[in-house]
């Protein structure tokens, strides 16, 4: 039987946790789930940065959990980019969970991979070579937008969530 792991987003002022979303949809605005058309970005501007995580509800006859690799795919339209706290590589540690805005955010200044990394790029414990192996969270995925005129309005990607199973 295979593990249980969702993602959870965490935002406000003393974090509200949601579990299992559906999307990480960017806006104007610190909500999971939201709508992108009620909460556009204006041109120049910075998402509300988003706070992530893997989070293992069961472990399903599982010994571990871990290579936390995360990516998007598909074009984020004009010259918009996707910034991050993930890296597979120098990895700052633990990034500690603060109500978020949309402003740059210490150590979210890696650009988010666009294919699949090669290796762990997230961490559990503030290591890369972190592993679960009983039920929680990896450490936070910080991820923001920023944007500037030549950006495509609508334009969508996909956000990439993949794990290692040891049975």
């Amino acid at each position: 039987m295979a593990a249980t792991v969702e993602i959870c987003e965490s935002n406000g002022l003393g974090e509200t946790v949601t579990h299992d979303i559906s999307n990480s949809n960017m806006g104007s605005n610190d909500a999971a789930e939201l709508n992108p058309t009620t909460y556009p970005i204006d041109a120049g501007d910075r998402s509300y940065i988003k706070y992530q995580r893997f989070h293992v509800t069961a472990m399903g006859g599982s010994s571990a959990i871990d290579v936390l690799k995360v990516w998007r795919s598909g074009s984020l339209g004009g010259s918009a980019t996707h910034m991050t706290n993930a890296r597979t590589s120098s990895y700052a540690g633990a990034l500690s969970y603060a109500t978020p805005v949309d402003i740059a955010v210490n150590d979210v200044d890696q650009t988010m991979p666009s294919s699949e990394p090669g290796s762990a790029n997230l961490g559990i414990g503030g290591s890369l070579s972190g592993q679960l192996t009983d039920v929680g969270y990896s450490d936070y995925l910080g991820h923001q937008l920023i944007t500037d005129s030549e950006d495509t309005q609508g334009a969508t990607t996909t956000m990439n969530y993949q794990y290692s199973e040891t049975v």
